[in-house]
């Protein structure tokens, strides 16, 4: 049986890549430093995924998996040595902290000739294929060579949504997960270095920058702004949210103006594209799903920064001379985002209580673009208590001026 290696045991991993796999006949190793969730996962041998739907929930169960203990670095790098395919979904933030292990499983191999390999990285991060590979260089640069040449990084665009489980839906098993029934996974084509997994739902794709743009400045985004406009509204749960006509409308808005941009980068037709952002808006309205507004909207020091989901997709829009007035209140309202318990955005958003939008911008997003003023008049009107349907009729009068002239 060929062994295929998920490093991250957490939600994307076990609720879709880990799955994806292990229905295609892998053995299904996961590495991660929890200890509770490899000793029942080294126990069990399966776990449960719920797909949930307005319908309900169905349970499929994963099998042929096992748990590595990410502590213990020499039985991870064995694990590397002999794996088929491997895979991150570790979070952007801890790549550096598992480039030592895979550097030294990446060794192993060199030293006995082994085949190439292919690591998918399933990493909300442009250019995370380059990312990963610098920092395992760094660890072994005499063999920089021979991983450019027989190592492949393969980005993904992960579009799956897996909500944080409450502890009474995990039902006594920390390893259950639920997930939508969305599975599909587009792969860079061009970056494999050996053949490419048969596995059902996963799609080869050149050029793969279409889909990293899709993914970080369509469905991030929208689901950010839908999440950021929901707090303002003290809604809990982001299909709380999206069944608000004024939040659905504004979310619409900043997703065909995206759209354009993305479709003028990537030379492809804007019909698919809409189509897309019609099907988000609708797998927003999951009920089962019971996403919350904090979960998705957390950490605006990330998520409204530089080249991330609306930040990146404004500099997008501006690149090609489009309106983007819509993604401009997804920025000054998650400019507004301060949930209990989300240091990060409790840090952006006192920022720009004391020194305005303008300057949060500049520290947080490195922002100075034309669009500067428009995000700092709707932030302030929503200081000033305005309703999404009065910065909405302010923007659609920007527009129809802009037009005039």
């Amino acid at each position: 049986m060929k062994k295929f290696l998920m490093y991250g045991a957490g939600n994307i991993g076990r609720g879709f890549i880990g799955q994806l796999f292990s229905e295609a006949g892998y053995s299904v190793g996961f590495i991660d430093i929890n200890k509770e969730i490899i000793a029942r996962l080294n126990n069990d041998k399966e776990y449960p995924v719920g797909i949930v739907s307005n319908k309900g929930v169905k349970d499929v169960i994963v099998k042929n998996v096992y748990g590595i203990d990410g502590s213990d670095t020499e039985l991870v790098s064995e694990e590397i040595a002999c794996a088929d395919v491997m895979a991150t979904a570790i979070g952007v933030n801890v790549l550096k902290y598992i480039a030592k292990p895979i550097a030294l499983g990446l060794k192993k191999r060199f030293e006995r000739n082994a085949k190439p390999l292919n690591i998918i990285i399933c990493e909300n991060l442009i250019g995370a294929d380059e990312f990963l590979k610098g920092l395992i260089c760094e660890q072994i640069p005499e063999y920089t060579e021979r991983i450019n040449n027989e190592i492949g990084f393969i980005e993904a665009s992960i579009g799956r949504m897996v909500p944080v489980l409450s502890e009474d839906k995990k039902q006594g098993n920390p390893l259950r997960v639920h997930v939508e029934p969305y599975d599909y996974l587009p792969l860079d084509k061009n970056a494999f270095k050996c053949d490419i997994p048969e596995v059902d739902k996963i799609y080869p794709f050149t050029p793969f920058n279409l889909f990293i743009q899709r993914k970080l400045f369509m469905h991030n985004m929208s689901h950010a702004t839908t999440a950021y406009l929901g707090y303002l509204r003290d809604y809990e749960y982001i299909y709380e949210a999206i069944a608000d006509f004024d939040i659905k409308y504004v979310a619409f808005k900043a997703l065909t103006q995206s759209a354009l941009a993305v479709s003028k980068e990537n030379g492809v037709e804007i019909k698919g594209l809409i189509a897309h952002a019609e099907d988000l808006l609708y797998r927003f309205a999951n009920k089962a799903l019971a996403d919350t507004v904090a979960r998705v909207g957390r950490d605006t020091k990330r998520k409204l920064s530089s080249n991330d989901r609306l930040i990146g997709a404004i500099k997008l829009c501006e690149k090609y001379d489009l309106p983007c007035e819509y993604l401009c209140i997804g920025v000054a309202a998650g400019l507004n985002f301060n949930p209990d318990g989300d240091q990060a955005s409790q840090e952006v958003y006192a920022y720009a209580v004391k020194n305005g939008a303008r300057a949060a911008l500049k520290q947080y997003a490195d922002y100075e673009g034309r669009n500067v003023e428009l995000i700092e008049t709707l932030y302030g009107m929503i200081r000033n208590g305005k309703q999404i349907s009065a910065l909405v009729k302010y923007v659609e009068e920007i527009g129809s001026q802009t037009m005039r002239v």
